[in-house]
Formats: C-alpha cells, structure tokens, sequence
C-alpha cells in the first residue's frame, strides 16, 4: 500500500460567532500584509463587518469529528453541499487556519488554490505574482525561471502578463493561479472549487493536469459540484454534510449516497425537482423541474407491473428556445448501474425543440423489467454536444412480479439480470449426434 500523504484524525474546527481573533502569524499573510500595507492607508476606514455581529455572539462548528487518509498519489474528491464544511477542511489541510480539536499530518508540500485570487496581490502584475507564489513554495529564483513559460502558456494570459492582475477578469485569474499551482510541482495539490470559473476548454485542461500529477506520483485533493467530473478524474471521494464526514468509497457510491440525501420530493407517482438539486453539467439554458410515472392505463404510480409499458412526463423549463434538443432517460439500478437508455433521437428524423419557459415532454417505454428497484437518471442535451442538465435517481420505483392480469410471474426467488427481453423459441426437435472419432497414428494405433 503507498505511503500516507495527508492524514486527519478526529479534527474539529469551531468559530465563535462575533468574537475577534489573533490571526496566526503565517509566512504568506506576513508576506502579503506587507506588500498591501502602502495601499491599505489610501482606502477609507470602515467598521469591520465582523463587528456587527459582536452582541449576538455563540458559536459554530463548521467540522466536528472528521477523520480521514489520503495516500501517495492518489486523486480523492470532496463532495458536498454549500456550507457542508469541504472548503474548511481544505483549510485546514493547508494549515492557513488551524483546528480546533484533532490532528493533521501532511507529508510533502502543498500547493492550494481555494479562492479566486487566494495569494495573488492585485497591484503587482502577473509575472510577479508567478514569482512571489513560488517563493512561498520554497523554489528558488531559477526553479521558477525553468517554468515560467509553461506556466504562461498553459494560463492563455500571455499577453497580460506583464499586467496587474487586478485587472484581469475571474477565469484570467483563475487559469494563471492553477498554472502556477499545478507547474512548480508541489507533492500534494489541494484545488477547490475555482475550476468553474474557467470555460470548458481550460476545466479540461486542468482536470488533465491533475490526472497527469497523479500519474507522476503526486496527490490531488479536489473539491468540486460538477459530480461527472469527481467520478471521471477521482480514485476515491468523502461526503461531508453538516460538517462530518458521512460516505466514503468509489466516487459512484459517493455521489449515489449524496443524491439520495439530495434529491427530489416524490410521491403518488410525481417527483418534483428542486431548482437547489445537485445537478450535472447543468446551465441556466434549462432545467428539469418534474417527473411524473404513468402505467399503461394513464395512472400516475410509483411501480409497474411485471412486462407493463409506462410512460415518463418530464416538465424541462427553459430559458430560451432550444432547437435540436435531445431529452434522455436512463433506467438504472439504485447504485447506478444503466440498464437501458432511450433518447429523443432513437428514431431518425425526430426533433424536439424546447420553448423559452415551461415545456412538457412526454415518452413510452416498452421494456419488460424483472422484479427491482430501479431509478430514472433524466439528462438534457444541446443536440450532440453539451449536456445541459442531468438529474441522477430523478424519479424511484419498482418493477412488480406480478402482471397486469394473467399468471405472469418470474418463477424463481433469485433475479439474474434486469430485463426480461422478447424472445420466440423453437419446440424441441430430436437430431443424431456423429459418432465420436477415436484419433490414431498412421499405423493405426490409438495415439495417446
């Protein structure tokens, strides 16, 4: 087994609410008061906001009782919803804050990009900003140097290098902070999540980056909403809700066990989707907000019979119109095993254009399903290209063991496999086996 690179044993962080506190006096805040301390006087005075909120007082634990291990070049994913804690134990991973109970090892050196702009000084320009964060790091002067135009190019900002950075945009900050990070070869790389302010172009270079850090033998941890990519890049990933630790194992029984505790609202056949769901891939052009399960008779349930067709109604709501869409809708078994899939395009010629505002689509599925659980995994695509929303365990129900009517059953206790296909089989027809040839040599012999 490889050695360990980050260990957490039993770590807790509390903030008391409206109380002031001694920051720790840290290399890199020095380093960065410093530099700010000239602009500091020219901004006018102001009450701290954390001052307000003084008289209210308590306290919070962001993180209580969080134990973990990540090895030697291994890529493990965080996962999460907003305010679970992940980006407070990152934190604490790169000893910016320390914990309030509990211990972190870590073996090697740590490069962390958090926060857009997390150790950039935006009065100084690009290249300066390249050279005092790999000072930070513990590289000399030429180290940096060796490096500095793979890090431009890989960043794109090539032109504005010798620019402040505070004029860059977001996604300009964004890929010079992760070239920089990713290129001075750190043995651990800690990247929440800033890759979504990049486009798709520079997330896939960066999910790349870190792949290709792996295989080198360095250890990624990477915090991140975009659940397809967790399971793409990671070996293992945490679910962290409420500030403890609550799954961890493959990526997709991770993400199966978050969009279980994250999912819609659904009875009497009718799932509806939250606009706050945990999404895939998703944008503003539309969304899945409904699903609705109907049997042969056109009523609304939450199981079908055993051989019974069904029909799926989708409510997609969509910001704009959106010519050549094509809707997609998977059955799967609870742990996201795909058992079958139809799409919109099954049939050649067909063609679904979504309306700007609330749009219903409705498709029949004639599948015969052995006796499960299973689950509808609903996807929105842009034509052949990007995917727009998915929506993993939409809608659960179950495939019955008894028919519609009649005394179909599947007569076995045990269930192998998933669907029973249409197949037509001959009557048995008696035939004459040859008779077996006993081999010999050329003398006739019986060889051996």
């Amino acid at each position: 087994m490889a050695a360990p690179a980050i260990r957490v044993e039993n770590v807790g962080k509390r903030y008391d609410l409206g109380k002031l506190h001694v920051r720790e006096n840290r290399l890199a805040e020095s380093l960065q008061r410093s530099l700010t301390a000239p602009f500091r006087a020219l901004r006018p005075a102001r009450e701290p906001s954390h001052l307000k909120a003084a008289k209210r007082g308590g306290e919070l634990w962001a993180l209580r009782d969080v134990s973990m291990e990540v090895f030697e070049g291994e890529i493990v994913g965080l996962i999460g919803p907003n305010g679970a804690g992940k980006s407070t134990l990152l934190k604490l991973i790169s000893a910016i804050t320390p914990p309030t109970e509990g211990r972190i090892t870590v073996w090697g050196r740590t490069a962390t990009l958090l926060e857009v702009g997390t150790g950039f000084h935006p009065e100084l320009t690009g290249r300066e900003n390249v050279f005092i964060n790999g000072a930070i790091l513990g590289l000399r002067r030429h180290e940096i140097e060796s490096k500095f135009n793979e890090i431009v190019e890989f960043s794109g900002v090539g032109p504005f290098i010798d620019t402040p950075v505070k004029r860059y945009s977001s996604g300009m900050f964004v890929r010079l902070a992760f070239a920089v990070a990713a290129h001075l070869d750190p043995e651990i790389l800690i990247v929440d999540e800033v890759l979504a302010v990049g486009d798709a172009e520079f997330q896939r270079k960066c999910l790349g980056k870190m792949h290709e850090a792996s295989e080198l033998g360095r250890t990624v941890v990477f915090v991140s909403h975009n659940l397809e990519s967790v399971q793409r890049l990671c070996d293992r990933a945490y679910l962290i809700d409420n500030g403890g630790l609550v799954a961890e194992g493959t990526p997709a029984e991770a993400v199966a066990e978050y969009m279980s505790r994250s999912g819609p609202t659904q009875g009497g056949g009718v799932a509806v989707i939250p606009r706050d769901a945990e999404r895939i891939g998703a944008t503003d052009d539309a969304k899945l907000t409904r699903v609705a399960l109907s049997d042969s008779e056109g009523h609304r349930t939450d199981s079908v019979h055993l051989g019974e067709p069904f029909r799926v109604a989708l409510q997609i709501e969509a910001r704009r119109e959106i010519q050549g869409a094509v809707i997609e809708v998977g059955i799967a078994t609870p742990d996201r095993q795909r058992v079958a899939t139809v799409t919109s395009i099954d049939r050649p010629g067909q063609q679904i254009t979504l309306m700007a505002g609330l749009n219903e689509i409705e498709v029949g599925i004639e599948v015969s399903l052995l006796p499960a659980e299973y689950i509808l995994d609903i996807a929105i695509h842009h034509g052949f290209g990007e995917l727009t929303d998915r929506v993993v365990s939409a809608f659960r129900f179950k495939a019955l063991n008894t028919p519609v009517e009649g005394q179909d059953a599947w007569p076995w206790p045990e269930v192998r496999g998933y669907v029973r296909p249409t197949s037509v089989w001959s009557g048995a027809r008696q035939v004459h086996a040859p008779a077996l040839r006993v081999p010999t040599d050329d003398s006739g012999a019986i060889s051996s």
